[in-house]
């Protein structure tokens, strides 16, 4: 399976190996990290759960539907579990295809329907206090 859920650090570079090939004349890259503030809050770090099962039956169904609405791009999404410092990668996404315009939104597509559908949650941990974000954030 290309796609993945995991509870150590992202690498980047792997998921944009595992859409590369030779007929892709573009990959695009999306990388999302923690933010030191959010809410009007600073942030100490995020602790991400997820519905494994289902995230990664969902990621296979976006990329899929990606292929056929973005002329057979190729879509990777990787995405950590568990605590995740300011500044780390939380989301790696990749997005290969012959031209550059299905390849960016191929990986637009992918990061907006993972936000709005896949069982992901976070909980935000502040300074003083915490709060736990749902799917659509």
């Amino acid at each position: 399976m290309l796609h993945r859920l995991v509870d150590a650090p992202l690498d980047p570079s792997a998921v944009i190996a595992a859409v590369a090939g030779d007929d892709a004349g573009a990959v695009v890259s999306f990388v999302g990290t923690v933010r030191g503030a959010s809410r009007g809050r600073r942030v100490v770090r995020l602790e991400y759960e997820a519905y494994e099962a289902m995230a990664l039956t969902l990621f296979d169904a976006l990329a899929a539907e990606a292929a056929l609405r973005f002329g057979g791009a190729r879509v990777v999404v990787h995405h950590r579990l568990g605590r995740c410092g300011v500044g780390e990668p939380t989301v790696a996404i990749a997005a290969a295809s012959p031209h550059r315009a299905e390849a960016f939104d191929a990986c637009r597509f992918a990061i907006e329907r993972l936000k709005a559908d896949v069982p992901i949650w976070k909980r935000e941990v502040y300074d003083d206090g915490a709060v736990w974000v749902g799917m659509g954030s």
